[in-house]
């Protein structure tokens, strides 16, 4: 790849800038002063611009995002802060996408990467990915909401859903595991058993938990083990205590 073109994609510039800023002698690679513009590179390759190395690790991404209520889950809004604000300072962080959605209101795990085949393995409704979601309602749902809730729920519109796992803590406080992921499903579904969400959050994908010490509004690079929890299609007895 040239030059030129390796630091445009990288976001030092447009190309005439980056021209410019060769010609400055401001870049590097492997430690020597390159000003030709068609000079052949590659991801092996040191590039530096102005002392500062750029990132040219071509492996996939996979980040854990601990979503705050308040943004919405899309790469641009012209009114809404969004999900992708909060990686605009990731190199190429264009490439990224959001693997599903979570209401603006919802906070919890999303997952973010450049992996397309991933998150199409993620999002596709036929391999039944288990998602699980802490909720409290402002009302009690009804008496038998574990039972009717386990064994498939046509919703109000006709919306029919899958056999779901619904475990009350209290009269106001549950967990949801689903295994689709229809338009404000969660929330839809605690309303047909009697009560109104007035506070979600989305707890795990596959086996992949919500990091505990992942503070509102960040994120960190997932660990290959957690890339396939999330994956997985059985979800494991997991501990909400700390809920």
């Amino acid at each position: 790849m040239r030059l030129d073109k390796f630091l445009a994609d990288h976001e030092i510039g447009t190309r005439s800038e980056v021209k410019k800023i060769l010609a400055k002698g401001c870049v590097c690679v492997n430690g020597l002063i390159i000003k030709d513009p068609k000079t052949q590179v590659t991801n092996t390759d040191q590039i530096s611009v102005s002392g500062t190395l750029i990132e040219t690790d071509t492996k996939k991404r996979y980040y854990m995002f601990h979503k705050p209520a308040g943004c919405v889950s899309a790469k641009t809004d012209a009114c809404e802060q969004t999900v992708m604000d909060f990686f605009c300072g990731e190199p190429r962080w264009q490439e990224l996408c959001i693997v599903g959605r979570l209401d603006k209101d919802t906070e919890g795990l999303l997952i973010v990467t450049d992996d397309g085949a991933y998150c199409h393995t993620l999002i596709s409704p036929k391999k039944h990915i288990p998602k699980t979601y802490y909720f409290e309602t402002d009302a009690p749902l009804c008496e038998e909401a574990e039972k009717i809730a386990g064994e498939g729920m046509t919703l109000r519109d006709k919306t029919k859903c899958s056999p779901a796992k619904l475990e009350m803590i209290d009269e106001s406080k549950g967990m949801l595991t689903i295994y689709e992921g229809a338009y404000h499903q969660v929330k839809r579904m605690v309303s047909a058993l009697g009560g109104h969400v007035c506070y979600l959050k989305r707890m795990s994908i596959g086996n992949l938990m919500l990091d505990e010490s992942l503070a509102i509004g960040t994120y960190r690079r997932m660990t290959e083990e957690e890339t396939w929890q999330a994956i997985c299609q059985s979800p494991k007895k997991n501990s909400y205590s700390k809920i």
